[in-house]
């Protein structure tokens, strides 16, 4: 979501990092350069106005022009408006009210609305262990109904059934009840994506709303329109006072300026991001972390919160001793790689890491998914003793293997190459001086990722 506005940020702050010094005339230039990345990423003016204004008060004072490291200091200023800009801190929903806690959800069409309200239910029932039960009020859109019902037969949370035909007040009263008589924890209504100039749509919402009186109000806005959605989330929060905003499609080609805009110009949090299509990429907007991200400086803590949920910890502990005596085979590498595009893949994996927006381009090029994919292709085309014991794969039997992964022949030999160099590393890592010992030894002479010698 952020690549262009980071890749723009990191050109301009690069050359602050090792200033020694800093004068009115070079804060300037950074200033402008950073006004035109913000313009590029679609913020909204009057934000980037007060953003540029906050700096440029603070990079002039004590703070950084005594600073031994004025550069440093300055880029921690950045990253700590761009947080200030985006809320602070992560809001949380109400669920401390009476239950069933009401949420009502409202948006745009085509912004992704009901999909984020199963997203919603699953995070709610896997997160926060709440019985949860969904509904839909969009009586403009059966298709909307029938999806929503899929979705929740597909994540296991409780559905209310709804039709064309009846009113969006008695669909939502009667699942409110529903939920009561079941002791569900939460309701999540979604309601027909609506534009804010439409006159009747809107007034129909307001009085739904005021109708159920819903705990959470939230707004569902497509973070690819940019400013636009700042002013659309305004439009619908004067009319139904919003307890928080959801930025869908975060995994597009979107530049930002949504997710700086917002905040600011409705005085509303964002509350959620959506990251993907699939139920449970949704995730708690903390706005230090996405500052990090966009700064380059990696967010290691969502990354280790995200492994912890969908890594397999029993195989963990399992392969943790195996490697501690020196044993890891090609059938523990095929669980890795599984692992891993259980987390989302090596590109999620990279966004959250420090410094991926200074690899060079033709390096991130050859480190993609399918160049797992056709590795664990190749492995899964071999029987178990040979996953076990790969010095015993010949000729013979790496052609079979090509064969019968699709894979050439070349690239079978490269993963039983690299496999060997691997070995060996971990070898060094269970004598001696360890961990440590190798990483000193290795330190400067690791091939590239993605290279020919990449040892995983």
């Amino acid at each position: 979501m952020f690549q262009s506005l980071s890749e723009r940020l990191n050109k301009t702050i690069k050359n602050l990092r090792g200033m020694g010094r800093l004068t009115p005339e070079n804060i300037k230039e950074t200033l402008r350069e950073i006004r035109v990345a913000l313009l590029e990423a679609d913020v909204a003016l009057p934000v980037i106005k007060d953003f540029i204004s906050r700096i440029e008060t603070r990079a002039v004072g004590q703070e950084v022009l005594t600073s031994l490291t004025p550069g440093q200091v300055l880029v921690k200023i950045v990253h700590e408006e761009l947080v200030k800009t985006m809320g602070e801190e992560n809001k949380t929903l109400n669920l401390n009210a009476t239950p069933p806690v009401v949420i009502m959800m409202a948006g745009l069409q085509g912004s992704g609305k009901t999909t984020t309200v199963a997203k919603l239910a699953k995070w709610l029932k896997e997160d926060q262990h709440k019985k949860v039960l969904v509904t839909s009020a969009d009586v403009y859109r059966p298709a909307a109904i029938l999806q929503l019902e899929k979705l929740a037969q597909q994540i296991g949370v409780d559905y209310f059934p709804s039709s064309a035909d009846q009113k969006p007040i008695d669909i939502a009263k009667n699942a409110i009840e529903s939920a009561k008589r079941q002791f569900n924890d939460v309701v999540i209504i979604d309601t027909a994506g609506r534009l804010h100039i439409d006159d009747a749509m809107m007034n129909e919402i307001k009085l739904l709303h005021q109708a159920i009186k819903p705990t959470e109000t939230l707004f569902v806005v497509d973070s690819m329109t940019g400013q636009d959605a700042a002013n659309t989330a305004k439009a619908f929060n004067d009319a139904l006072e919003l307890t928080g905003v959801v930025l869908t499609k975060a995994d597009g080609d979107a530049r930002g300026g949504a997710a700086l805009s917002i905040r600011e110009i409705t005085q509303k949090p964002i509350k959620f991001i959506g990251t993907g299509e699939k139920t449970d990429a949704l995730q708690p907007f903390h706005p230090e972390r996405i500052a990090s991200r966009i700064l380059d400086m990696g967010d290691i803590v969502s990354l280790v919160e995200h492994a912890e949920k969908t890594v397999d910890q029993e195989k963990a502990k399992k392969l943790a001793k195996k490697l501690k005596k020196g044993g890891f085979d090609l059938e523990d590498f095929r669980e890795q790689l599984q692992q891993m595009k259980n987390m989302g893949g090596i590109g999620k994996i990279m966004d959250k890491l420090p410094g991926m927006q200074g690899m060079p381009g033709q390096m991130k090029s050859k480190i993609d998914d399918k160049m797992f994919a056709h590795q664990e292709a190749i492995i899964c085309s071999m029987t178990m003793q040979e996953r076990q014991f790969p010095a015993i794969i010949k000729s013979s039997r790496k052609q079979r293997i090509a064969k019968g992964s699709g894979r050439p022949i070349q690239e079978v030999n490269k993963l039983l190459k690299q496999f060997e160099q691997m070995q060996k590393m971990m070898k060094k890592m269970t004598k001696g001086g360890g961990m440590a010992k190798m990483m000193r030894q290795f330190a400067g002479k690791m091939p590239p990722m993605g290279g020919g010698d990449f040892p995983f």
